[in-house]
């Protein structure tokens, strides 16, 4: 008879004692489950983008190189934890076992395709084969197992769209269903790193949120880009700008509004220091959310209070009730995003 663990997985961790597997330097990735753990036969992997930034640019874009240093990581931790950015990512798979403490309380069954939306950054895992690496989207494509644990969540792959169009979406979905939750009828949202996955989504759930009242403008590198994101009215403004420079890209934003300070600024850019851009063009008393796993929530708190700026600064939790629906929903009901992310990720 099989052991029962921790719903939290605290009995895979290895170093140090006494963490959960996300802070855990090392965890047990034996494949052998306990009965109420899931069994899943990985097909992908979706590295988190500030992490797969990192090591492309580490390895010197060479993709040999990527893969090499994705399995080191995954061999000496148990998994994809990139030590540097601390994140991981998401998976796609096919259920391959139940452990029989779980079988009649979820409702998955051997065979389901599933994507896990619990961070890779505390998922057991092993690669025993790397098949192929997607630089343009983040992807590695595996022969892999990987574990969920009993509070893992996860969602079926639905079958009205391709599965690569669902994983590029369900990626990045605690981004678009936060927004959904906290912008409101006219208010000025402010999105830094918006043409990614997750500024795109951000940027179209924002419009829908604002009404007519409200004013979204999005920022980001590429200027080609942004010009996508108005053609298809996923913004009413948009610039080109670097996020590293906080006072250009507030003097820009600021214009881009009338003159007057944000409601809300989102960040979801994929490279570090760029908290002060997300901080400064906010007003006081209004909201700063970090999505970016780049992020320095020290810089952040000491760069708020180094300029006097009463500012509520959240963290973007990468999963709020009903996400997955949300997100899936914003692709079904904008045939230019999906058509977009069709032609981008899939």
């Amino acid at each position: 008879m099989k052991k029962t663990g921790c719903r939290y997985g605290t009995h895979r961790v290895i170093s140090p004692e006494g963490v959960l597997p996300q802070a855990a330097l090392k965890i047990d990735n034996d494949m052998d489950i306990y009965d109420n753990e899931i069994l899943v036969d990985v097909i992908a992997l979706n590295i988190d983008s500030a992490s797969f930034t990192q090591i492309e640019e580490e390895a010197g874009h060479d993709t040999e190189k990527i893969g090499r240093k994705i399995m080191e990581i995954v061999e000496d931790r148990g998994k994809m934890q990139n030590p540097v950015t601390g994140s991981g990512g998401m998976l796609i798979g096919v259920v391959e076992e139940i452990g029989d403490a779980l079988k009649d309380k979820i409702d998955l069954k051997a065979g389901d395709r599933i994507a896990t939306l619990v961070s890779l950054s505390l998922t057991p895992l092993k690669i025993e084969k790397i098949k192929d690496i997607k630089k343009d989207i983040d992807r590695v494509e595996v022969e892999a197992k990987a574990i969920l644990f009993e509070s893992g969540i996860y969602a079926k792959l639905p079958k009205d769209m391709n599965e690569n169009l669902a994983l590029a979406a369900l990626d990045v979905a605690g981004a678009p269903a936060q927004v959904a939750k906290m912008v409101k009828p006219g208010d000025s949202v402010l999105i830094l790193g918006a043409t990614g996955k997750s500024g795109m989504m951000c940027a179209y759930e924002a419009m829908k949120r604002v009404g007519p009242t409200g004013n979204v403008v999005a920022t980001d590198l590429r200027e080609e880009a942004l010009e996508l994101l108005l053609k298809n009215r996923f913004c009413h403004k948009a610039f080109s700008g670097d996020a590293r420079k906080p006072v250009e890209v507030m003097n820009r934003a600021l214009e881009m509004n009338g003159g007057r300070e944000y409601d809300i600024a989102i960040n979801v850019v994929n490279v570090q220091n760029t908290e002060m851009s997300t901080i400064l063009p906010v007003r006081d008393g209004g909201i700063v959310y970090f999505f970016s796993m780049a992020t320095s929530f020290t810089k952040a708190a000491l760069g708020a209070e180094g300029v006097g700026k009463d500012v509520t600064m959240i963290v973007g939790n990468g999963y709020t009730k009903g996400h997955a629906e949300i997100t899936l929903e914003e692709l079904r009901e904008s045939e230019a995003l999906r058509k977009i992310f069709e032609e981008l990720y899939v």
